[in-house]
Order: structure tokens, then sequence, then C-alpha cells
């Protein structure tokens, strides 16, 4: 029996009409919601992502700011940037699309957004207010994974949930947000030993690493529940998650597939964080 696909296309889609609702019920009392999105470079990728948001402000009635910076712009250059953005009340959410070049200090470009236009949930204050249980926004493709699984009537509460991966942007916030849904959570990484019998234990595998079909069926549970973040290019260019999907979705129970899977619900929950930050910034919530 193979595994149902959860649809993450369709869940964005219906996240985002909800809250093309909330935009224009705001226009009404004369308030508009507006994102700015910085890329800096031409990153194909980063040039991609950005395009697919712009598209996301225009659907739901938000509007975009882009700001397209030459690779040459200097990190005091993007901090100027970043402090104007602080201050013009136009703006209601900040994102800049990481990774950014090696001449720019990421920590110190994060740390300068206002934690109450952090649109991605990375700023320390936001992660911080994560970490005790109270957070003012949540991180994008976490919360999105949380989202697809309650929608698809999965339990969290009381099931073990293993997440393959560390980094602050899926893995570490993932664990947070299951742990949030009364989960027990175990963490894998490089140096984890025993990485497939830890895997086999889970309920629920999340797998966020990057590494092309680094999960088998060896690394499964016969009706666990597989959810891939990791993208990467195979040889032949195609794109390919981090889970075998081909031989993994003939024993899990339910999985993602790498297109039309988490990644829209990021873009989604990106969305949800704006309008969220338009409704604070305006005293209504």
């Amino acid at each position: 029996m193979s595994a149902k696909v959860l649809n993450g296309t369709e869940l964005a889609a219906k996240v985002k009409a909800e809250l093309k609702v909330k935009v224009e019920a705001l226009r009404e009392k004369g308030i508009n919601s507006g994102l700015a999105v910085i890329i800096v470079g031409d990153d194909p990728a980063s040039r991609v992502y950005v395009n697919h948001k712009k598209n996301d402000c225009a659907e739901i009635g938000i509007k975009s700011f882009e700001y397209a910076l030459p690779a040459s712009t200097s990190e005091e250059e993007l901090l100027e940037l970043i402090d104007t953005l602080n201050n013009d009340s136009s703006v209601n959410g900040i994102l800049v699309q990481l990774p950014l070049r090696k001449h720019i200090n990421e920590d110190r470009v994060i740390a300068a957004i206002n934690p109450e236009k952090d649109a991605d949930c990375f700023h320390p204050v936001n992660v911080g207010n994560l970490m005790i249980g109270k957070p003012q926004f949540l991180p994008c493709t976490p919360a999105g994974v949380v989202e697809l699984l309650e929608a698809n009537n999965i339990q969290i509460e009381g099931k073990h949930c293993v997440v393959v991966g560390r980094s602050n942007i899926v893995g570490k916030p993932q664990a947070i947000l299951l742990l949030a849904k009364n989960a027990t959570v175990t963490i894998c990484h490089s140096k984890t030993a025993n990485i497939a019998d830890i895997c086999r234990s889970a309920d629920i595998l999340v797998v966020a690493i990057g590494k092309a079909e680094f999960i088998k069926p060896e690394y499964v549970k016969p009706g666990a529940v597989v959810i891939d973040v990791g993208v990467s290019r195979g040889a032949d260019g195609k794109l390919v998650g981090d889970v075998q999907f081909s031989t993994v979705s003939e024993i899990a129970s339910a999985i993602t597939k790498v297109t039309g899977g988490v990644g829209p619900m990021t873009r989604a929950m990106l969305m949800k964080n704006t309008v969220k930050a338009t409704l604070l910034q305006n005293n209504l919530l």
C-alpha cells in the first residue's frame, strides 16, 4: 500500500485565501499590509524564491517592496537599508533572502531587523520567545510542517518525532514546535550514531539536511509519516528531496513530495507572519 501524499500546494492556497479576506478587511479600515524583500546578488535559486513570494503577495493583496541589490553591496549599505525599512510604516514585514555574500555578516543583518517586522522569525528575540513558548511569530518552514500535519489529522501529541538536521532555520525550531505540540522529540545530525535505528523509531520523521535521497526504506518504520524538507539537485539536474520517495512511499502511511509539499507551506506561513505583523503594528491583536 502506498502512502498518502500530503498536498502542500492545496493547503497553502486555502491559507492564502483566508489571509486575503483579512487583508481586504484591513484595507477597508485604511490599513495596507506591506512586505519588503531584500536580495543581494543574483543567485538563481534565491531569485526563484523571491519571485514566488512576490506572486504570493499579489495574490493576497499584500504590497510587495523588492530591493534587488548588486553583489558588491557592502554590509553597511545593507544595514542602512534595513534601518530605513524599520522606520517605514508602510513596511510591516522585512525579509532578507539568505544566504548572503561572504563579506556580509548574516547574524548582524538579522539582528538589525526590528523584531516586530521579522517576517522570517530569525531575530534572536523571536527565537527566544519561541524557545520559552511565547512566540510572536512562527518560523515559516517548521510552522508549515505542523500545519500540514494538523490539516491532515495526523496526531502529533504523544508521538515520537525524529528531526534529522539541526539548522537554525529548520531543524532546531522544528523540534521546538513539535515539542510545543506535546510530541517526544529526538534530533539527529551528522555526528549521530546509529542514525538509521533512531529514524526507524519515529512515528513522524522530518528530514531537513539537503542530502539527496539520504533517507531510504531501512530508515523508516512501516506506517510512519515522512516529511521531506530538503531540496537538492540530482546528477541529472532534477530536483530531489532528502527522502527516496519512490521506495519510502511504499512503506510510509503519509509522505510529502519534493515539489508541492513543504515549499508552498513555507511561503504561506511567511504571508501569515506578514499579516500578523500588520495587525500587531496597528494594535489590532
